[in-house]
């Protein structure tokens, strides 16, 4: 059976990149049946490995079978496991998992909205957000103000923030009536509130940002916030090509699970309000949002007026 370096392996489960393993392991927190591991050890199903004491339940990289759901995220969820002021996080609506973890793809602030992608492959999670992988994400921004050309060049020439240069790929106008717009943005990289800070930059303030793109995968049509769709055999193959990761065998959905897919994409579930624990709930309301006629580009824009 095939053996794999458990920096690797560690980082495969989610528990941090390669890099942050190889720290893990010089510190010694790692042991290997029952041994302190050391960097460059290898490790092959049926060992056993722990990390601070905890037994990580180990499954070859050949035999786990990959996956990858899409989940549309509602304003006012935290893109954290759990949050230290009882706000809703993004984990607590995934389907829950034996023997193994959802690892997300990627962050959206608590005021953004849109598609956030969780796999349970760590090593595929890592090369899909790292920036060497120049893993194109897109956005619909609605902005308070006008992008002028000179703007628009700026915005996509380079922009010194405090750390360091950024910029948009691309930048196009979605429609909108008034003093708030639409843009259509690209970015490759996926820095805090990069889309917003950029924007700020330039005078300009973001009153809504939906993430729309993230690699090959588009926020599916008739997914709806709150809700989620697992990814098939195809959709998850695209990515894999895009970070130069081999198919895995398994990968996909099957029986029960495909035909649940189906039904919920023939006919999707009612969008799911956030919950109002947080101290959000006193805060006083938005304005109304202007239309946007293409700020989800091919998705129909009666969701967004949900309250979210």
């Amino acid at each position: 059976m095939k053996d794999e370096k458990l920096q690797k392996a560690l980082a495969r489960m989610g528990l941090g990149s390669r890099r942050q393993m190889e720290e893990v392991i010089k510190s010694g927190r790692v042991t290997v049946n029952n041994s302190p591991a050391t960097i460059g050890d290898r490790v092959s199903q049926g060992d056993e490995i722990r990390v601070d004491g905890r037994q990580i339940k180990y499954t070859s990289e050949n035999e786990k079978r990959r996956r990858v759901i899409a989940y549309y995220k509602p304003e006012g969820e935290v893109c954290s496991a759990k949050d230290p002021e009882g706000r809703p996080t993004v984990f607590e609506r995934l389907p829950k998992l034996t023997h193994d973890r959802w690892v997300m793809v990627g962050r959206l602030d608590i005021n953004s909205t849109g598609l956030l992608l969780f796999t349970n492959d760590g090593e595929m999670a890592h090369r899909l957000m790292h920036p060497s992988g120049e893993v194109t994400r897109e956005y619909a921004v609605r902005v308070l103000g006008e992008v002028t050309p000179d703007i628009a060049r700026a915005l996509t020439a380079g922009v010194m923030l405090e750390d360091g240069l950024a910029k948009f790929e691309d930048i196009k106008e979605g429609g909108g009536e008034g003093v708030n717009k639409w843009y259509h943005v690209q970015l490759k990289e996926g820095r805090n509130r990069e889309v917003r800070r950029l924007f700020e930059s330039q005078g300009l303030k973001v009153s809504r940002l939906l993430r729309t793109r993230y690699g090959t995968i588009v926020l599916p049509k008739e997914l709806r916030t709150g809700r989620f769709l697992e990814l098939d055999k195809k959709e998850i193959n695209t990515l894999t090509d895009l970070v130069s990761l081999r198919p895995r065998y398994g990968t996909g959905l099957h029986g029960a699970a495909k035909e649940k897919q189906e039904r919920i994409r023939n006919k999707p579930l009612k969008a799911r309000r956030t919950d109002t624990r947080s101290d959000n709930r006193n805060s006083s309301a938005k304005p109304k949002s202007s239309a946007s006629p293409a700020s989800r580009g091919t998705r129909n824009t009666r969701d967004r007026n949900d309250k979210r």
